[in-house]
């Protein structure tokens, strides 16, 4: 029987296409993709299943991931296209690997030092190329806006288990701060969507525990991928982090993260560096500014949210976003079907840098 409650926790039948949220622009174009449908990426497969079975259902979503972001038109009417320069630098990771770091900058030499932007992409941590098309794109839109953009290569979790991404990601932030003059740069800003927004909280509670949290000037995360609570009884998820469950389908599901998560390989299902949602919140005092953004017809919206509550009961300087009608990394991937969105996103992210001192 259907409630006033929103989306799936009033009506279980409701999808993207009967949810009144829904924006528009946007149920066409995933229609006409066929994303709008609440079977995508899902499988009858549970987290009991053979982790041969569960690892290529993953790679068989990360080539129609890959497929689908090949496919996507990247423009963005209204967006200044000023001329760009390109590099890459290898430093040396912890365990004795090699990391590559795509920097992308204006072309045009700032009059001053300019904010680092220091980017971990999408992929819930364990799939998907640093290079894909919805990346790339993304590091030369903030380039544009000023930023010295380096995006990590960090190593996906689907061939090496965390901590190795976190520990690739650790190492480039500690490399890009002893470089700030070399670069060009004075704040440090770390930026990641999804399975990046979690790295990006993670590193910075790694630093705190480790004694270079100076490193860091601000952090950004965009639907972070923080809970690991994909698998819970109904009820739990309906009273702690109900997203879960009111858009459950809509573009990802409760269950395709839990096996997504349990590909990550953390032992402890609540270790915060893994999954910061379960961070106490007296080791976040003392983090450096945050900035937060959700997407209305998410999944994860609100363990997002949580984060953020969490943060502002620390102490901690912090602002958060809400995209309405939008699923799961829209403004990212549906950028040229919604420009406004795509660019307040963006700019969003350059004023929270131009707030910073350091």
């Amino acid at each position: 029987m259907a409630t006033n409650l929103p989306g799936r926790l009033g009506d279980k039948t409701m999808s993207l296409a009967t949810d009144p949220r829904t924006h528009p622009g946007q149920l066409k174009v995933l229609q006409a993709l066929g994303l709008a449908d609440l079977s995508y990426l899902t499988t009858d497969l549970t987290l009991d299943s053979a982790l041969d079975e569960i690892t290529a259902f993953v790679r068989g979503n990360e080539e129609s991931l890959e497929a689908l972001y090949h496919s996507l038109d990247y423009r963005v009417a209204g967006e200044q296209l000023i001329p760009l320069v390109k590099s890459e630098q290898l430093i040396d990771g912890r365990e004795g690997n090699e990391i590559r770091m795509y920097i992308t900058r204006p072309a045009e030499p700032a009059p001053c030092p300019a904010p680092a932007l220091i980017y971990f992409h999408s992929g819930g941590m364990i799939i998907l190329d640093t290079l894909s098309p919805v990346h790339t794109t993304w590091a030369e839109s903030l380039a544009r806006t000023g930023f010295v953009v380096l995006a990590v290569d960090f190593r996906n979790a689907i061939t090496h288990p965390f901590p190795a991404g976190l520990n690739d990601c650790a190492a480039a932030v500690r490399w890009v701060d002893a470089q700030r003059a070399q670069l060009g740069v004075d704040r440090i800003i770390l930026q990641g969507d999804s399975g990046g927004g979690n790295l990006a909280l993670a590193t910075a509670l790694r630093a705190k525990r480790e004694g270079w949290l100076g490193a860091i000037d601000g952090v950004c995360a965009a639907s972070p991928y923080i809970s690991n609570a994909y698998h819970m009884p109904v009820d739990w998820r309906r009273r702690e982090l109900p997203s879960l469950v009111e858009c459950d389908g809509y573009l990802i599901s409760a269950g395709t993260s839990a096996l997504n998560a349990k590909m990550y390989g953390a032992a402890d299902a609540r270790d915060p560096l893994a999954w910061p949602y379960w961070v106490e919140e007296e080791e976040l005092a003392g983090l450096p500014p945050h900035l937060i953004t959700v997407n209305e017809l998410d999944p994860l919206r609100d363990e997002g949210v949580a984060y953020y509550r969490k943060l502002v009961r620390a102490g901690v300087r912090v602002s958060a976003r809400v995209n309405l009608g939008v699923v799961h990394e829209a403004d990212m991937f549906l950028r040229s079907t919604l420009p406004d969105l795509y660019l307040e996103s963006l700019w969003a992210i350059r004023k929270f840098a131009d707030r910073l001192v350091v």
